[in-house]
């Protein structure tokens, strides 16, 4: 009887000029890793400035949104607004 077991991880090949790649084998020896130990972590770091750098773009875009005063009347229009938007989908679907 065989069983057959699914792979806990994905093998990617990647590919860099020699310069870039000595200087990789070269930090991995320097911290004891594996090269796909570095590069997880690498990965990891990447998308957490990722995640930062959206952040601060939301942040700003609110921030910017938010100098706006809005009236009494701008409030009644913009929900006049939306329920006609809700309105002309639903018509749409149906």
């Amino acid at each position: 009887m065989s069983l057959s077991r699914a792979r806990a991880s994905r093998v990617f090949t990647i590919s860099f000029p020699e310069d870039l790649a000595t200087q990789v084998e070269e930090v991995a020896r320097q911290e004891s890793r594996n090269i796909s130990e570095l590069f997880r972590e690498a990965f990891r770091t990447y998308r957490l400035e990722r995640m930062q750098r959206k952040l601060v773009t939301t942040r700003s875009a609110v921030a910017a949104r938010a100098e706006r005063r809005y009236t009494e009347e701008d409030v009644e229009d913009l929900v006049d607004q939306v329920r006609t938007e809700l309105s002309s989908e639903r018509k749409r679907k149906a």
